[in-house]
Order: C-alpha cells, then structure tokens, then sequence
C-alpha cells in the first residue's frame, strides 16, 4: 500500500497543511490586515515574477494565469485574478505599470472560428502597454491593442482600440475623456 492510499496518511497530511495555512493566514491578517488565497500564503510575488522573467522589481500574484509569450518590464504589479494571454503573436507590457485585480489582456480571439463553425481561423495580434500604464480592476484589452506610456484606463472598461500616450480613457467600449496631468 502506498502512502496515498493510506487514510490515516491522508488525513494527517491534511490537518498538517490546514493547521500551515490557519497560521500562515493568521500572520497575514496580523501583519497586513489582508487574507488571501493559499497559494498567495505560500510564494513570494517578486519570486513569482522573477521565476517568469519579467523585469526588476515586479510583482505577480500566484493566481495570475499567465499564457505564452508574455514580457512585463521593471517594477510594475500584476494583481489577484489576473489573465495575462500571450499565446497569439506576444503580450508585452511597460515597467511601471499596475495592472489592477481582475484585468484581462488578450492577444488572440476566436470569434471568427466560432460564428464560421470552424471555417475560419483563430485571430491573433500583438498587444503592447506602454511605460507607467494604469489599468483598473476587471478591465479587459483586446487582441492587437496598444495603450501608450502613462495612459489611464479606467475600472471595468472594454478597450478594442488603441489609447495614445498620456490620455485616460473607460467605459464599455473605452472612450479617451481626457488627458493626463503632466
């Protein structure tokens, strides 16, 4: 019998990793008055980004679902929840940005495969997000996008087209409604 199939194993190795994660989550709580997920408990996010090779000093959540060919400069967080698709032709993203909790960055679609019933192929495009991008929660970029360096892009926006340099920009689909301050 192996120890997989040994119950007693089995449960010990359960309450071991359920008495780690109560402490782990405990200290969290204590010293930064957060609770996340187990996997968050358990890594380091600057490792995690490191381990991916992005630049010098950026974070990534260990729940990022992080796709092909992905290139993220120095010193910008990734958040919780996080889809970072480079599987089309690349997704390469600027140092000094936040891409917020939730964010979806795409470089592929398959909408013309679907409503073809398979006739047409998958699209796929480059997307780029320029030096010191903000992009807030649950935001969503379309394949072939590129967002230019210090643009804002507002919670919960669709954005299907491109956003120049220095302007912010939301809603569903994004509209640009201003410039950045200097």
């Amino acid at each position: 019998m192996s120890d997989h199939d040994d119950p007693d194993n089995t449960k010990q190795t359960a309450r071991l990793l359920s008495s780690t994660q109560k402490y782990l989550q405990t200290e969290k709580l204590n010293d930064y008055k957060r609770r996340v997920s187990f996997g968050d408990l358990v890594t380091d996010r600057w490792e995690n980004a490191r381990e991916y090779g992005f630049g010098e000093g950026s974070s990534c959540y260990d729940n990022v679902l992080i796709l092909g060919d992905v290139r993220v400069g120095a010193h910008t967080w990734i958040g919780p929840n996080v889809i970072l698709d480079g599987s089309g032709m690349g997704l390469t993203i600027g140092s000094h940005c936040s891409i917020s909790a939730g964010v979806q960055i795409y470089t592929h679609n398959t909408v013309r495969r679907s409503v073809s019933l398979g006739n047409e192929p998958v699209d796929y495009a480059p997307t780029v997000i320029g030096d010191g991008v903000y992009i807030g929660p649950n935001t969503v970029i379309a394949m072939g996008v590129t967002i230019g360096d210090c643009a804002i892009i507002g919670a919960m926006s669709f954005v299907n087209g491109d956003i120049p340099a220095r302007k912010s920009a939301w809603g569903c689909p994004a509209r640009i409604v201003g410039d950045v301050p200097d």
